[in-house]
């Protein structure tokens, strides 16, 4: 129940606008006390007064309407949680850069609670430079982005774009709303990020992994009670306060950390995406370009996962993630008991929306009894998901 709690939904001009006329009906099924701001646009395609019968407030549309309250302020102290849904790409642009010229920027802009962003939009407007950037510097404010979800858009396309689903968003409120604290006094390992092998001072092997899985991994336990440690490797990435950084270059480095810390560790989550190779010689000079070609040999490193599953103590559960460009479950599972790990995270990297340097993922849970298939969420969204499935195995 939501009982007391102010939710202050902003409603844009995109085509899913009716979607949130069931956010409002399930928050007050909820006992949420909802008040609705809507551009101009948006009552282009769902009138007001179905925003007002079903919350039982007047909506907000027009910055200069009461004279006698300043709206949006009184609206921003009001919120215990500030909703946008959906969130076109034109409001994501105004609210990165602060614009606030219409009552819902100047609403967003006002806002100290909890913000919570459900973007629906064409594909292509989606994966456009601009609006990754626009997603990614909210993200860095403590943005909360729900979907989007790969499906049928208004354009008759079947791609990412898609506004989340009313009772994901409504349910992603009542987590925000109410706090979790099921991993209170669990320790929780996480790694994440590449590795780098040096092939001489300037140059060196790595991968596509930019960390940003497990970080969200990092901060979803930390937001529900844990005390996390974060073993990463060298990425662009704000480590989330309150969560313990130990920072490492090379599979070596990691695998060291690893085995160091783990045996303290309730639940060890091997997220990082370390090298499997590393030069067997390294130059202490910068090659020089004085030949037509340049081979390089390579010895393999040791595995870090497997390590951890020889070492894993009784109760201890171990979780480790299987990247895969093809027979992405087959191989997945193989990893499950290779590794003697207790779950494994599969995902295909070459699907989009999916694997490096995007804020979504589309990942496959895969235990010795059951294969369980999530729909395309924020990564943050997935940590919470491999978190509650952390907690099922530890309690069967």
């Amino acid at each position: 129940m939501l009982t007391g709690k102010c939710v202050v939904l902003g409603v844009s001009g995109g085509i899913a606008a009716y979607k949130a006329c069931e956010i409002v009906s399930r928050l007050k099924k909820l006992h949420a006390d909802v008040r609705v701001v809507m551009t101009a646009n948006a009552c282009k395609l769902v009138s007001p007064l179905t925003f007002e019968t079903l919350s039982g407030h007047a909506v907000a549309v027009d910055t200069f309407e009461h004279v006698y309250e300043i709206e949006h302020i009184a609206l921003a102290k009001a919120a215990d949680v500030f909703v946008v849904a959906p969130a076109t790409a034109n409001v994501l642009a105004k609210l990165r850069a602060g614009l606030a010229d219409d009552i819902l920027t100047t609403t967003a802009l006002a806002m100290t609670a909890p913000v919570l962003i459900a973007p629906a939009m064409n594909s292509a407007m989606y994966r456009h430079p601009a609006t990754q950037e626009n997603i990614a510097a909210l993200q860095q404010r403590g943005v909360r982005f729900i979907g989007p979800e790969t499906g049928r858009l208004a354009c008759g396309d079947d791609d990412i774009g898609r506004m989340s689903d009313p009772g994901t968003v409504v349910e992603t409120i009542c987590q925000t709303l109410c706090k979790r604290s099921d991993y209170s006094g669990r320790r929780v390992l996480v790694t994440a990020g590449p590795t780098r092998e040096a092939l001489d001072p300037v140059r060196y092997l790595t991968n596509r992994s930019t960390g940003k899985m497990g970080y969200a991994i990092a901060e979803a336990a930390r937001q529900r009670g844990a005390e996390v440690t974060l073993v990463s490797g060298p990425v662009a990435l704000t480590p989330p306060q309150g969560v313990k950084l130990v920072p490492v270059t090379t599979t070596v480095d990691l695998f060291n950390a690893m085995t160091a810390l783990s045996a303290e560790s309730d639940v060890v989550i091997q997220a990082a995406a370390p090298a499997d190779y590393r030069p067997e010689s390294v130059s202490d000079h910068k090659i020089k370009k004085n030949q037509s070609a340049w081979s390089v040999n390579l010895v393999q490193n040791p595995d870090v996962a497997m390590a951890l599953g020889r070492i894993k103590r009784e109760g201890q559960i171990l979780v480790a993630f299987a990247a895969e460009t093809d027979d992405v479950l087959a191989n997945a599972q193989s990893k499950l008991f290779k590794k003697n790990a207790d779950l494994i995270v599969a995902n295909d990297v070459t699907q989009n929306g999916a694997g490096f340097a995007v804020d979504t993922n589309c990942v496959t849970l895969i235990t010795r009894d059951d294969v369980r298939s999530l729909p395309m969420m924020s990564k943050l969204d997935v940590g919470h998901a491999i978190l509650d499935r952390v907690l099922e195995l530890s309690d069967s």
